[in-house]
């Protein structure tokens, strides 16, 4: 009898592994036009292509940064040609100053 009543109790609670469910959305029944439009819900992140990713997001705004700092210093300067013929650079200077 008490054999009997340990397999009853078995079989009534489920095991742990059957019972753990998957995290996110990996779960939820969802039609595939929500999976293809929305990838990063689904799929595992892969640290190798985020790194990748973030390091040329970098470079590339970095590359605008110094773009951007050399054409302020052109702007700034001009080329001025003397009376005598002689050119020198000089700085722009406001007529109000």
């Amino acid at each position: 009898m008490a054999s009997s009543s340990d397999s009853a109790d078995t079989q009534a609670k489920p095991s742990k592994s059957s019972d753990y469910k998957t995290p996110g959305l990996r779960g939820i029944r969802t039609t595939n036009l929500f999976r293809a439009v929305n990838p990063e819900l689904f799929i595992k992140p892969n640290k190798t292509v985020m790194a990748l990713g973030l390091l040329s997001i970098t470079v590339c705004v970095g590359y605008i940064a110094y773009l951007n700092a050399t054409s302020e210093n052109k702007r700034e300067l001009y080329e001025a040609i003397d009376s005598e013929g002689t050119r020198s650079m000089r700085r722009k200077t406001s007529k109000w100053d």
